[in-house]
């Protein structure tokens, strides 16, 4: 099974990938981490991906594509996948359909999530995720906050805040998100395979609440 986790940052895409492939025993692959391991161990893709992350940017199709394309070929990716971060624009999906084609697999479902400007913003500038790279565990410091401070409740390692998780980089994500990746919602909705789901504590529907109804239908 291939599944699309869709939305601007801070929607909830990881956490919900994260349920799902929990109970779907297939992996969450983030282009974000895998850009970010890069950029850590300085790498010549890391150094070409911070120069875009860095101002807000999203990183070069072409470099992106032949990323995941690399990745597709490991074993653990063979019996399913959770993209989370990819495709971000129609280039990149219609890329993603051919790969898909050459292994006989195609997108079975795309899960857009949408959630108010102000929210997103709130929610990216208290996010803490763990810095141990096994866990990868989320919290939101107001909305859900660890037991101890600074500390991960599932592994105990430190918290850490991510360098472009500021208000004045999220408005330029969420500028170029909406003007590169928001035409990938009529794209999967000609193919039918989109389902668009709202996270957002106006409506006291949050990642966790959407992830369930998710494994719910995909039971029917």
């Amino acid at each position: 099974m291939v599944i699309i986790m869709l939305g601007a940052p801070g929607t909830g895409k990881g956490t919900i990938a994260k349920i799902l492939s929990e109970n779907l025993n297939i992996p969450q692959v983030s282009t974000g981490d895998i850009f970010r391991k890069h950029i850590k161990e300085g790498t010549e893709l890391g150094k070409i991906a911070e120069s875009y992350i860095s101002k807000g940017q999203l990183v070069a199709d072409d470099v992106t594509i032949g990323l995941v394309n690399s990745r597709l070929d490991e074993k653990d990716v063979q019996n399913g996948i959770i993209l989370d971060g990819f495709p971000r624009t129609v280039k990149q999906a219609e890329a993603l359909d051919e790969m898909l084609a050459k292994r006989n697999k195609k997108v079975d479902m795309v899960i857009n999530l949408t959630t108010p400007e102000e929210e997103i913003i709130e929610r990216i500038v208290n996010r803490r995720i763990c810095s141990n790279p096994d866990c990868k565990t989320v919290y939101n410091i107001i909305l859900n906050p660890p037991k101890k401070e600074g500390i991960c409740d599932v592994c105990g390692h430190e918290l850490i805040q991510r360098k472009d998780d500021n208000v004045e980089t999220v408005k330029k994500r969420l500028q170029n998100y909406f003007m590169q990746t928001s035409p990938l919602v009529e794209y999967y909705e000609k193919q039918g395979t989109l389902k668009t789901e709202e996270v957002s504590k106006s409506i006291n529907r949050l990642g966790g609440d959407v992830a369930k109804d998710i494994l719910e239908n995909l039971k029917r």
